[in-house]
């Protein structure tokens, strides 16, 4: 199994569990430890509870599913966290800091594993199912469950955005969507179409994805080379694809083929200026495809405009390299506090089966970490574009793998806002900057 080496900690496998001074929220949580656990007898000894994000009762049934299956060896209870991954995060640290034992499993979003893991919030993952979660995994989903080279989290849901276009609109603009296609060559064929092309403007943790996705598909990475002390992190927002990716965000903030609105237009914003026929060209994660059959069936959207959907890899950055789609999803951690972190790794592993995964992609729209499950014939009746969801997540990028991944987000989606201010060869040292200062503790967001 390999990952990539960029935004590794230098402090290694012994820093691992090692309290230390986060920031924001998480210091703030670390503080809350003198306070009493706020957990509790869940119950039989063999209960377990599983604190899942907010979804369409996938989660649910997947625990339901995996009780019955254990035949009385546990039984998955489940804790529903704010809708908000921030929410999430800070209800989770605060709880943690306390040494909340009633969190058996966890749904976490990965950007937040690595100060998890750091914090010691996370029961250490045995080295045999380590590797029996990772097996027939998408190298991004790995890469986002690993932490100074280590898997901390248990794979589960992986997701990406896909570039989503109007076949009619696209053929008139000569575009060949069979092949790679570039944000330079989607912005000339919006305005020779006199549509939109729609991305996430707001500033808000889009942002951050948007601009991860261009610096990575431009061969960088916004951190470069992580610290045991925050101020000597490395960031690469002022080297080469940093600037390439900051002409990109201006191009596209400049061009007029965005909405009068893009500086406060997030996924939801996007994709209705799609259904509406605004835009003809978007990027945006797969749940675009099962709301618009949704709303075909409720009677509000033709089904000529979803016949009219297309959908490719996400553009590319530079005409010549692959682009790095963005990279979300859920991860599974076990709380290092469990009475039964045994119990609840056995949990995991029958949560992420293919079997389960297979039934949360058709059921709840979220794709699998698992490549083998995009081979399936009812995930391919229900989403004939996973064979480009897997291979999204083939090349996809997580975002910044840094304990301290609160801060640098809040410093780009500030620095970085409004997409039309962004100014290559500036804007990059300038949010360098502000980070530095950030982690320095001499600036506030």
């Amino acid at each position: 199994m390999s990952v990539r080496s960029k935004g590794r900690s230098s402090g290694g496998a012994a820093t691992r569990g090692r309290r230390r001074q986060l920031g924001g929220a998480a210091a703030a949580a670390v503080l809350a430890s003198t306070l009493a656990a706020c957990g509790g007898d869940s119950g039989a000894a063999n209960a377990l509870t599983w604190y899942i994000n907010p979804d369409s009762g996938g989660q649910a049934e997947i625990a339901a599913r995996c009780s019955e299956a254990s035949g009385g060896a546990y039984t998955i209870e489940t804790a529903q966290l704010p809708r908000e991954s921030s929410a999430q995060r800070e209800q989770l640290v605060r709880r943690l800091a306390a040494n909340d034992a009633s969190i058996d499993l966890i749904s976490l979003d990965p950007p937040y594993i690595p100060e998890f893991a750091e914090a010691g919030f996370l029961a250490p993952v045995p080295e045999d199912v380590a590797e029996r979660v990772t097996e027939g995994v998408v190298p991004s989903a790995v890469e986002g469950s690993t932490w100074d080279g280590e898997i901390v989290a248990v794979p589960f849901w992986a997701n990406t955005q896909l570039l989503w276009y109007k076949q009619s609109v696209a053929e008139a603009a000569g575009l060949d969507m069979t092949q790679p296609v570039t944000w330079d060559q989607l912005v000339q064929a919006a305005q020779e179409q006199d549509t939109q092309l729609a991305a996430q403007g707001i500033r808000a943790e889009a942002l951050t994805v948007w601009l991860n996705a261009l610096i990575e598909s431009a061969g960088g990475s916004v951190i470069t080379e992580t610290a045991e002390d925050p101020e000597n992190i490395e960031l690469g927002l002022a080297e080469d694809p940093g600037t390439r990716a900051a002409e990109v965000m201006n191009l596209v903030g400049t061009s007029g083929v965005v909405g009068p609105a893009f500086s406060t237009a997030g996924e939801d914003a996007n994709v209705q200026a799609f259904e509406d026929g605004e835009a003809s060209f978007m990027v945006n994660w797969p749940f675009v495809y099962g709301r618009a059959l949704s709303a075909v069936e409720a009677g509000t959207l033709d089904q000529s405009v979803v016949d009219d959907y297309g959908w490719t890899i996400y553009p590319r950055v530079n005409p010549d390299d692959p682009s790095a789609p963005p990279y979300g999803g859920i991860n599974l951690g076990v709380g290092a506090f469990s009475a039964a972190p045994e119990l609840a790794y056995e949990a995991a592993e029958c949560i992420v089966s293919d079997e389960n995964q297979a039934y949360y992609f058709v059921t709840n729209g979220n794709p699998a970490s698992s490549a083998a499950v995009y081979d399936d014939p009812e995930v391919l009746e229900v989403f004939p574009m996973a064979p480009e969801i897997r291979q999204s997540l083939e090349q996809a990028a997580p975002r910044p793998q840094t304990v301290y991944y609160s801060e640098v987000s809040g410093a780009l989606q500030r620095s970085y806002h409004p997409a039309s201010s962004v100014t290559p060869g500036v804007t990059g040292e300038q949010a360098a900057e502000l980070i530095r200062a950030v982690l320095a503790g001499e600036q506030l967001l």
